[in-house]
């Protein structure tokens, strides 16, 4: 998923630049300004005494760095909620999440507290994108950017590690556990937490607070979401296994199951009143997924459907890309006498959204066309649709493959989505294509043979991993209920009052370093 790694390290270099002048000049602790975002990241109220009771709690930390990471935050949000709810043997306990974009409401000053932003213009920009994303993977890229945050960051993070679970304004009780699903959450996270269990003797030893990364990139990933200090890594495929024990990760600490997603992609629907084991597929794909069914609850006309959509944040040339799509399919519909319908998702992208509706465009009677903007229902387009085309954003990928949905990657970012062209080609349900021209003919040459989509719809399910979601869920939640036990028995204290450590002021010079 989309993250914003790259971004950091060239503007670090500024950073610790201006933490090597000579000043005396202490710089104060800044509580985080209280945004909407901010208030709303606790994912429920509850009274302390339940909180210290009969709840666990675990703070994801993330940054809003494209849509992925959150969704990849409430996706396991949402899978505790399940398996409290159906599997009550074994997690007795609710598990309550403390979702916070560390960077946006901790971030002391720009940059870090302007990487959404940032990342934006980024994103526009990929050749950008691509020297700072391998410049970021060298070793002196990873050096800055560890040592820049730490010297910035440090105390404003501490903050965010020791805030109450249930009240963010307050900061006498931590979360039971940390989970990181963003590339920049491992390393000082890590040493906050160890100086914090340490009583601030080390930030290097001495952490009992389970920590867990959840990867959310897919067939490539930057070095930075690699920790060898964390309890368990979890990575979606092979390629990023390796990836991991390239930066020694030790592979006891390593688990794959997949990516987490969007509880509308876990097997069989959203009904899980049983174990997904116990559900009938082939009913299941009768009903709930059952494309006719579908496609007449969105409003769609029942014919063979194009999906086209531009992520969230509606980038990737979408409006040229519905234009070339459109005209050919209205060509095949001429010349084959066949009914073909183009479904656009064009996100946040309120210009695109217009300008491809009428009365700005006319698509002609012989296709169907529905422009649509942000969705909360993904998971039925692309169950209602017969082709996707999508940038390489490894979220969209895994949940295209659990719908047997073959894919045309329209673009990627270099560096942490380049991979994700071999995974889907490899793997047999898609290519990528970079014009728009050749999108368009790959769509009429798939058009043309059924048996070839068949084939890749086959292998993308083949590809999918439906229960990853609810897999990993499982882990993290075993994990936090022992640690929960250990606090209960006094094995380790995650209170303001046992673990805060003496606040001093930073003086901007050598350092740490």
């Amino acid at each position: 998923m989309k993250s914003y790694t790259a971004i950091t390290y060239l503007l670090s270099v500024g950073v610790v630049a201006t933490a090597f002048q000579p000043s005396t000049v202490s710089r104060q602790v800044l509580r985080p300004v209280k945004t909407q975002a901010y208030k709303q990241s606790s994912t429920s109220l509850l009274s302390s005494a339940a909180a210290d009771e009969d709840v666990a709690t675990i703070q994801i930390l993330m940054s809003d760095t494209g849509g992925g990471h959150r969704a990849s935050a409430n996706a396991l949000r949402d899978a505790f909620n399940v398996l409290h709810e159906t599997e009550p043997d074994r997690f007795p306990l609710k598990i309550h999440c403390d979702i916070v974009d560390i960077y946006t409401d901790y971030g002391p000053f720009f940059p870090y507290n302007q990487y959404v932003a940032l990342y934006k213009i980024m994103a526009e920009y990929s050749f950008l994108w691509k020297w700072f994303y391998e410049f970021g993977s060298t070793p002196l890229g990873l050096w800055l950017n560890e040592n820049a945050l730490e010297l910035s960051c440090f105390e404003p993070f501490q903050d965010c590690l020791t805030r109450n679970p249930f009240d963010s304004s307050m900061n006498d009780k931590r979360a039971d556990m940390v989970v990181s699903v963003h590339p920049l959450c491992q390393d000082l996270p890590l040493k906050i937490l160890s100086s914090l269990d340490s009583n601030g003797a080390s930030r290097s030893e001495g952490r009992v607070t389970p920590f867990v990364t959840v990867v959310t990139d897919l067939g490539g990933a930057h070095p930075t979401w690699f920790n060898e200090g964390v309890d368990k890594c979890f990575v979606p495929s092979d390629v990023l296994k390796k990836a991991a024990m390239d930066r020694q990760v030790k592979e006891n600490q390593i688990v794959q199951y997949g990516l987490p997603i969007r509880r509308g992609f876990w097997r069989f629907g959203a009904d899980y009143t049983g174990s997904p084991e116990e559900q009938d597929e082939a009913t299941e794909m009768e009903g709930v997924h059952h494309k006719p069914t579908i496609r007449e609850s969105l409003g769609l006309k029942d014919m063979t459907t194009v999906l086209i959509v531009g992520g969230g944040d509606g980038m990737g040339g979408i409006i040229a890309q519905a234009q070339a799509v459109g005209e050919k399919l209205q060509s095949l519909a001429a010349s084959t006498n066949e009914n073909y319908q183009m479904v656009v998702v064009c996100g946040n992208n309120k210009a695109a959204q217009t300008t491809l509706s009428p009365p700005q465009t006319n698509w002609g009677a012989d296709i169907e066309v529905n422009v649509q903007g942000f969705v909360n229902n993904m998971d039925e387009y692309m169950r209602a649709s017969d082709i996707l085309i999508t940038k390489a954003g490894p979220g969209t990928i895994a949940e295209a493959s659990i719908c047997g949905l073959p894919c045309i990657l329209s673009s990627f970012l270099p560096g942490q989505e380049e991979g994700n062209v071999p995974y889907v080609e490899e793997n047999g349900f898609g290519c990528y294509r970079g014009s728009v021209d050749g999108m368009a003919e790959t769509v009429q040459e798939w058009l043309a043979s059924p048996s070839k989509l068949e084939q890749m719809r086959d292998n993308a399910l083949v590809a999918a991993r439906p229960d990853a979601t609810l897999d990993i869920a499982r882990e993290l939640a075993d994990m936090v209920y022992v640690r929960k036990e250990e606090l209960k028995k006094g094995g380790g204290a995650n209170s303001k009052k046992e673990t805060q450590t003496k606040t001093k002021s930073i003086q901007y010079g050598m350092g740490p370093f």
